[in-house]
């Protein structure tokens, strides 16, 4: 409920309390005009979690199942899904149903026929969406999209991204993750279109198992590499892994006619250089995506309670997910097929 006068108060649901859940728990509650109730399939680690956040911030925070906010839309202004992948389209449905404005970790179905069905019927209901790519809040990759926007760097010809795990995860979230390029590389797929503003036409990918082999067994692989090529002929390399035992490292290099701009290029960058005198990087690396992004994530949530209250659009929409779908489907086609795919071939199934 958001009032004229007074302070207002901006009613969200949180749904799904596991690793990323507790962390978006913690940042709502810690929004002073958000009254936050907190649901999960487990009804016990839901109220441990609300207790937690709640006590920490001195806060009320409520406790409910998701079934009960989704019959209950009248009582909540907002919805953040942050369960396991593999239930993000059900809640998104069910979102569009209960005409609820909703913020979704992606990806919003584990394929791109249930997002075409979440797209009609979230486009069909009229509500706001919010996907998770937190990297459009991060400063370093602000100032890039402002500086390519600005011309600071001339003619883009080349850009270099990476996303690489310090450890892989365990077998169970490979299972369902939806492969290490839906996963993994789709944030630098998003973060890829809105730093340049153009878009992906065709790519060509390699991909190995050389760690755990329960990747293999889930049709996987903890290494890939893609080069691919936008709309207006510059040239991009992606490489992921599960394996940088060194630390998580996150970067994208944009090489232009004047000039150049490297995002992640900080003190906790996990490299080591050889060059004798050279001491930079001199800070512990970074051990994980939450660490990482954690500025990004409260950021992202603030910027969601603002959508929820209708005070401003949305800024990463649910057809931003669908366009990072189809470039991350066609590296996968790709890798499988062993020849380059045009992202027209999939936007056309």
């Amino acid at each position: 409920m958001v009032t004229s006068s007074g302070g207002s108060t901006v009613r969200i649901a949180l749904i799904g309390a596991g690793r990323i859940g507790v962390g978006h728990a913690a940042a709502l509650a810690g929004i002073a005009e958000v009254s936050l109730t907190v649901c999960d399939a487990d009804g016990e680690r839901a109220a441990q979690v609300a207790q937690e956040v709640g006590t920490a911030h001195g806060t009320q925070v409520a406790v409910s199942t998701a079934p009960e906010v989704l019959a209950h839309p009248q009582d909540y202004d907002g919805v953040v899904i942050a369960t396991p992948t593999a239930t993000h389209e059900e809640l998104v449905l069910g979102c569009a149903r209960a005409g609820l404005p909703f913020f979704c970790e992606k990806p919003v179905s584990m394929d791109l026929e249930g997002t075409r069905r979440c797209i009609q019927a979230v486009h069909g209901a009229g509500v706001a969406s919010q996907i998770g790519f937190q990297r459009r809040f991060d400063p370093g990759y602000q100032e890039a999209r402002r500086r390519v926007a600005a011309g600071e760097l001339g003619a883009v010809h080349r850009v270099h991204m990476l996303t690489c795990d310090q450890n892989p995860p365990p077998e169970t979230f490979v299972a369902g993750s939806g492969g290490i390029w839906r996963d993994c590389l789709i944030h630098d797929i998003d973060a890829l279109r809105w730093v340049t503003g153009r878009e992906v036409e065709e790519v060509f990918a390699f991909g190995a198992v050389r760690g755990a082999e329960y990747f293999r067994t889930h049709g996987d692989v903890d290494e890939g590499v893609a080069l691919l090529r936008l709309d207006d002929q510059t040239l991009v390399t992606a490489h992921t892994s599960r394996n940088n035992g060194q630390g998580y490292d996150v970067r994208m290099e944009i090489s232009g006619t004047l000039a150049n701009a490297t995002v992640g290029l900080e003190p906790k960058v996990p490299l080591v250089s050889v060059e004798p005198g050279v001491t930079f990087p001199d800070d512990e690396p970074w051990v994980d995506f939450i660490a990482r992004f954690k500025g990004c994530y409260e950021t992202e949530l603030r910027a969601f309670v603002d959508v929820a209250a209708g005070r401003a659009a949305s800024p990463c929409t649910i057809d931003d997910a669908l366009e990072a779908l189809h470039v991350a489907l066609a590296i996968g086609r790709s890798r499988e097929e062993g020849r380059p795919v045009k992202v027209s071939e999939i936007r056309a199934n």
